[in-house]
């Protein structure tokens, strides 16, 4: 990783505990250590925490995280101010500052948005402030549902264009089986491609003050990989682990990126909620997949939910499983009218007509 200029380092909550599972300012502070030495290296840091649940348990005497999404998002609006301040006083001891961005999806799919984002985060870089990145937990429901900031943090990478992204967390990397069952467990040094033999390997985590797991990093380098962007992943709490690494040591597992797309196509992947799905039959699998062909309606068998044109679909095949994600040139309306016909056939069916394609391949990226 010696030739990493910028890169992304999300820090997981269960990484910022101490021995009595509060979040430990001595840990951040060794954080802060750490960057400093990149930033003299000339390195641009962005920084996606976790862990304003877990200061709000703190901060109100809770020992559980309550099941109730309305007392955890009041638990992350406590939390989210102290985790802040610990982050501005470690930083401030190595003579550094920080900016807090707190972030909910619809700032990502929003291009105008997502556009003022990216401005701002080079804005920080460029005057050496270091960016702090949160799911904004108090507003937004998925982060607390399901360990969000992997995928936030991925989502980050991409935006800024960043070299490499470190998924710091309290195991080593990614085992062949669950190394707390198994003492025989292999680490998996690196991962070349993401399948489903990969994905098979990750279990959830069963922590209550964090969320996600390794099946949440997984996503989050298949995100980044579509990008053309590398994911660590390493236990954090190894001395001076994140220098070591942008110096060439090879801890953890690294996850290698897959082909790069194009920046219309991570739209369409990635910063869209999905509306709807379409089912297309083996010859539309095969077109789609082997050949990187476009999806006509031709080969669709059926559709569920309610979208619009323009908005993100995802492409299952008969078995079920999503094979691709894209943005839908009809309507499910239309969809279902002229699904299975071919395109010239359109028109006649409609009685107009916005291209031959349901989904065009330019726009669409597979899973």
């Amino acid at each position: 990783m010696l030739r990493a200029k910028r890169i992304v380092i999300k820090i997981g909550t269960s990484i910022l505990l101490d021995r009595y599972k509060r979040v430990s300012i001595d840990m951040i502070r060794n954080f802060a250590r750490q960057v400093k030495t990149l930033n003299d290296m000339k390195r641009e840091v962005i920084i996606v925490s976790s862990g304003a649940i877990a200061c709000g348990m703190e901060t109100l005497n809770l020992k559980k995280k309550p099941k109730e999404i309305e007392k955890r998002q009041a638990l992350a609006s406590v939390g989210q101010v102290l985790l802040m301040k610990m982050y501005m006083d470690a930083f401030a001891w190595e003579k550094m500052r920080v900016g807090q961005v707190l972030l909910t999806h619809e700032d990502i799919k929003s291009k105008d948005r997502c556009l003022n984002l990216m401005n701002t985060l080079n804005s920080l870089l460029s005057m050496d402030i270091i960016p702090i990145i949160n799911e904004h937990d108090a507003l937004s429901f998925t982060e607390i549902k399901f360990g969000d900031n992997d995928n936030l943090s991925a989502l980050i990478a991409q935006i800024t264009d960043a070299d490499l992204l470190l998924l710091l967390c309290d195991v080593d990397g990614l085992y062949d089986k669950d190394p707390t069952k198994h003492p025989d467990a292999r680490l998996i040094r690196l991962i070349e491609k993401i399948d489903e033999s990969v994905e098979k390997l990750a279990e959830g985590t069963k922590s209550e003050k964090s969320v996600g797991g390794m099946i949440s990093k997984i996503e989050a380098a298949k995100k980044a990989g579509y990008y053309g962007i590398p994911t660590r992943v390493i236990r954090g709490d190894i001395e001076n682990i994140i220098v070591r690494v942008i110096k060439g040591e090879e801890p953890g597992t690294l996850f290698l990126p897959s082909k790069k797309i194009s920046r219309r196509q991570w739209w369409a992947a990635f910063a869209y909620k999905t509306k709807g799905t379409v089912w297309v039959d083996e010859g539309a699998e095969a077109a789609i997949s082997n050949h990187g062909k476009s999806l006509l309606p031709s080969g669709i068998t059926k559709t569920e939910g309610d979208f619009r044109r323009g908005e993100c679909i995802e492409v299952n095949n008969n078995k079920g499983t999503v094979i691709a994600r894209g943005i839908a040139n009809y309507s499910s309306t239309d969809v279902n009218k002229i699904k299975g016909l071919k395109s010239v056939d359109i028109a006649k069916k409609l009685g107009y007509k916005y291209t031959e394609e349901i989904i065009h391949r330019d726009n669409m990226v597979i899973i």
